[in-house]
């Protein structure tokens, strides 16, 4: 079947299949659990962070808080290009989750 063919979810679940399929020692991910259901998202923060033990390097864009708590273990705050934080999960989703409660940031 043709690609064009496929729900979203579907065509996320493929693209990812095939990235997590072949070995890399960087892997750039951006916002690939945006789509899909609650079980394709935990079989894939799962091989995320396996890939994460074999490739030393994955680039998770994502605005789920949970996910990046769940898969990473560092974590950049970017906005505009600029860095605003790098460090633990938790403490730079907590940090970016207050800015937005206040309407600090975009």
């Amino acid at each position: 079947l043709p690609m064009r063919t496929y729900s979203q979810g579907m065509s996320a679940r493929l693209r990812f299949s095939i990235a997590a399929s072949k070995k890399h020692d960087i892997l750039i991910i951006d916002e690939a659990l945006a789509v899909g259901d609650r079980q394709f998202r935990m079989k894939a923060e799962e091989k995320i962070r396996q890939m994460r033990q074999e490739a030393g390097t994955v680039f998770l864009v994502s605005h789920n808080m949970k996910s990046i708590e769940d898969t990473c273990n560092r974590v950049i705050w970017l906005e505009k290009g600029e860095l605003l934080m790098d460090g633990e999960p938790k403490a730079v989703c907590d940090a970016f989750i207050a800015a937005m409660d206040k309407g600090d940031t975009e």
